[in-house]
């Protein structure tokens, strides 16, 4: 699968370019490659998901970034599971919640999928495995095991590819948001 790559702009309206600051006279759009890394490193994602009664259902999880797609696991008992089932759209989203430093928030909307093809789990087991390392590897990791409880059914996997995405950039009072759409 080539991941698609998107077109990326900077919204002024909610960017210091449009209010300079000192320091922010320079301000240009995080590059697709720059959220991509992020969101390889990221370690806690929040997901929102939809509702049957069309309320919003928000919580954490682990995701990994692998060929162009975030790529979650949950039960199939579990909300969110059930909330995909009716209506596939979500969005995924980690960051730094700390407007004095330096941070980089990220939003991929998108529409999930599940994963059920064995080659495929495997591919997206060692891109967890990369990520969350003895998280997930070691026998006192907090989600060991995480790969059989994909592999014998007991948890799905799903992927979301970006429909679209968003970064809010901030370091210190240097505020940027790009658009990226797919």
């Amino acid at each position: 699968m080539t991941p698609k790559q998107p077109t990326t702009e900077l919204d002024a309206r909610y960017s210091s370019a449009l209010n300079p600051r000192p320091g922010a006279e320079n301000v240009t759009a995080t590059d697709w490659a720059e959220a991509q890394r992020r969101l390889r490193a990221a370690e806690v994602f929040w997901i929102t998901t939809v509702r049957p009664d069309g309320r919003l259902h928000v919580t954490p999880l682990i995701a990994a970034w692998h060929d162009g797609a975030l790529h979650f696991s949950t039960g199939p008992d579990e909300q969110k599971a059930k909330n995909l089932a009716g209506n596939a759209h979500c969005a995924l989203t980690t960051g730094h919640n700390s407007l004095s430093s330096e941070g980089l928030d990220l939003v991929i909307e998108g529409t999930a999928e599940r994963v059920t093809d064995p080659a495929r789990q495997e591919e997206v087991i060692a891109a967890f495995e990369e990520q969350y390392g003895d998280h997930i590897t070691s026998p006192e990791g907090i989600f060991y095991g995480f790969g059989d409880t994909i592999r014998k059914g007991n948890d799905l996997l799903f992927a979301v590819a970006p429909g679209t995405g968003y970064s809010f950039g901030h370091d210190g009072q240097v505020f940027s948001h790009t658009r990226y759409t797919f």
